[in-house]
């Protein structure tokens, strides 16, 4: 009797594309624009806080609130985009997460600015935490806008919800099988 042994090696190396920091997304368009989200949040946080004489207390709660919220949920997104965690995190569809966070974040800190601009009687640091709001309304807008195309891209026929949703369900690898047929897509 002859026994056959055969063996396998597999070598794992990295190219300096695969490194664990992309700073490459600080130079592009949705990079640049998380970056201009964090500092006027930031800006517009720091504002309001250091301000004296708070006209009205629950508005500008709110607006803390709001501002110091998305400043962490922009950072923790950029932070992802940063060191490419969402390839290991297969289960979380980003583009639409993002794209939700965007729509909602965008409605909250327009709000927020519209609400501190009106109460601010004149202080000047309120009102401009109120601008710097909404500079980062209009940079969130312009993200919304642009993370559009990727969470609910061109389909022929086809409205944004459904075709966002099957986006998600071809892209995640943690759906059910029968979800597909379920819902017709």
């Amino acid at each position: 009797m002859s026994h056959t042994v055969i063996t396998t090696t597999t070598t794992m190396t990295r190219t300096s594309g695969e490194s664990g920091l992309n700073l490459g997304y600080t130079r592009t368009i949705p990079g640049l624009l998380k970056i201009g989200q964090l500092i006027s949040l930031l800006i517009a946080f720091l504002c309001v806080r250091c301000a004296r004489g708070w006209p009205s207390w629950p508005t500008f709660q709110y607006f803390e609130v709001v501002t110091l919220w998305f400043f962490v949920a922009f950072l923790i997104f950029f932070l992802m985009h940063l060191f490419r965690l969402q390839a290991k995190m297969p289960c979380i569809n980003w583009p639409l997460t993002e794209f939700f966070h965007y729509s909602v974040g965008c409605v909250l800190i327009l709000i927020a600015s519209i609400v501190a601009s009106v109460k601010s009687s004149g202080v000047s640091a309120l009102v401009a935490g109120s601008v710097f709001g909404f500079i980062a309304t209009f940079l969130m807008a312009v993200n919304l806008w642009t993370s559009y195309s990727v969470a609910c891209g061109p389909q022929s026929g086809r409205s944004c919800p459904l075709t966002a949703l099957s986006f998600a369900l071809r892209s995640s690898g943690c759906t059910a099988q029968g979800l597909h047929l379920v819902l017709g897509f």
